[in-house]
C-alpha cells in the first residue's frame, strides 16, 4: 500500500514540496465549516437578505473567484519547487562539468538534462549571458532580480483584491449610513408611525453597513493570510535558486569560459 501511494504522489522529499496546496486546503476548510457553521445558525442567510445593495454577495463572489486563484498559484508553486529539487539534485552531482545549452533545453557537461523549471531557467540565461560575455567574473544580480519580479508577480492580485475588499467594506458602510439616513431627511412630523416608519429604515440602514463591513474584512483578512503562506513557499523556492546559482552554477560557468574547467 505504501508503495502504490508513493507511486501517485511521490517520494517523501517532493510530498514536502505539496505544502503550499496542503495549507490552502487546511486554511479552506476551517473557512468552510466556519461559513457551514454560520448557516446553519442562520447568521450567513440573515445577512445576504438585509442586504438590499447586494455587496456582501459580491464579496464572497470576488473571494471565492481570488481564492481559487491562490489554489492555481499554490500547486503551480508546488511544481516548481519539485522542479528545482530536481535540478539541484543534477546540479550539485555534475556541477564540475559545467552546463551548455540545447535548443531550448539546459544540460550539464555531462549531459544530464535539467527538469525544466524556474531554476533552469535562470541557469540557462546565465549561460546565454557568459556566452555573450566572455571571460571574466559572472554577475547574476539583475538576473535574480527578474526571477524575483516575476516570482512575486504571482501574488501581486491577490494583495490588490484583498485590499480592494476592504475598499468595498467602506463602501458598503457609506452607502448603509446614507440608507439610514434617508428615513430621518424625509422625517415630517413626530406621529408614533412616523417614527417607527424612521426607525425602520435607519435599521435597515445600519444592518447594510455592519453586515458589507463584517463580510469585506473578514474575506480580507482570510485573503491576506492565503497569500501570505503563498509568498513563504516562493521565497522558499526563490532562496533555493538563488543558493544553487551563486554556489555551483556561476562558479562553473566562470571556469568553464576561462578554460580552468
Amino acid at each position: 500500500m505504501d508503495d502504490v501511494k508513493a507511486a501517485v504522489i511521490g517520494p517523501a522529499s517532493e510530498r514536502r514540496d505539496y505544502t503550499p496546496v496542503l495549507r490552502w486546503l487546511i486554511v479552506n476548510m476551517l473557512v468552510a465549516i466556519g461559513l457551514l457553521t454560520l448557516w446553519q445558525m442562520g447568521f450567513l442567510s440573515s445577512v445576504l437578505q438585509a442586504d438590499h445593495t447586494r455587496i456582501s454577495l459580491l464579496i464572497f463572489a470576488i473571494f471565492v473567484i481570488t481564492s481559487l486563484h491562490c489554489l492555481m498559484q499554490a500547486i503551480d508553486i508546488s511544481r516548481e519547487l519539485i522542479a528545482a529539487r530536481r535540478a539541484r539534485q543534477a546540479i550539485e552531482a555534475e556541477s564540475e562539468s559545467g552546463f551548455r545549452l540545447a535548443g531550448t533545453n539546459v544540460l550539464t557537461g555531462a549531459g544530464t538534462l535539467l527538469q525544466p523549471g524556474v531554476l533552469t531557467t535562470h541557469v540557462g540565461n546565465l549561460v546565454k549571458k557568459a556566452e555573450i560575455r566572455g571571460k571574466g567574473q559572472l554577475d547574476q544580480t539583475l538576473l535574480l532580480r527578474s526571477v524575483a519580479d516575476k516570482l512575486r508577480a504571482r501574488e501581486k492580485i491577490g494583495l490588490f483584491v484583498s485590499e480592494g475588499l476592504l475598499r468595498l467594506a467602506l463602501l458598503g458602510t457609506a452607502i448603509g449610513f446614507i440608507l439610514m439616513l434617508i428615513p430621518i431627511a424625509g422625517l415630517n412630523s413626530f406621529e408614533a408611525d412616523t417614527l417607527r416608519n424612521a426607525l425602520s429604515g435607519m435599521t435597515g440602514g445600519m444592518a447594510v453597513a455592519l453586515n458589507v463591513t463584517v463580510a469585506g474584512i473578514a474575506t480580507a483578512l482570510i485573503l491576506k493570510f492565503q497569500y501570505f503562506q503563498l509568498d513563504a513557499a516562493i521565497g522558499e523556492l526563490f532562496s533555493s535558486i538563488a543558493e544553487v546559482s551563486e554556489i555551483y552554477v556561476v562558479p562553473a560557468i566562470e571556469r568553464s569560459h576561462d578554460g580552468r574547467a
